[in-house]
């Protein structure tokens, strides 16, 4: 039985992924060389080397649920001077989340969005 899903992330350089990441809240479990692991309380994200990759051509995203905190997030990442997506500030969608994105160092699409 499924008990839970990790996400396996690209990452481009190691040093910029895992700093961006530190200053989202996630902390650097194992480093594997081309293959790093960060977690996040009780969450995981796993990363793997892909040199060759595209930022801008990078396809990879994910999902990440936030409870009772989206705008004091949302808010400290603005004062870390963490770039929002240009179409992914802040804002209530059709589908009754609270959503915004970012952009990781290597392309990678993070959405961030509360029930509402």
């Amino acid at each position: 039985m499924i008990s839970l899903i990790i996400p396996k992330l690209p990452f481009i350089n190691k040093e910029k992924t895992l700093d961006y990441y530190k200053n989202l809240g996630f902390e650097l479990v194992a480093d594997h060389g081309d293959y790093l692991i960060t977690k996040y309380q009780d969450l995981e994200i796993h990363f793997f080397s892909f040199e060759t990759l595209i930022p801008e051509k990078s396809d990879f995203m994910i999902y990440l649920r936030i409870e009772n905190e989206i705008e004091k997030f949302y808010q400290k990442l603005q004062d870390q001077g963490i770039e929002i997506h240009p179409n992914g500030k802040l804002e209530t969608k059709p589908w009754q989340m609270k959503e915004f994105s970012l952009i990781d160092p290597s392309g990678t699409l993070l959405t961030f969005g509360e029930k509402i």
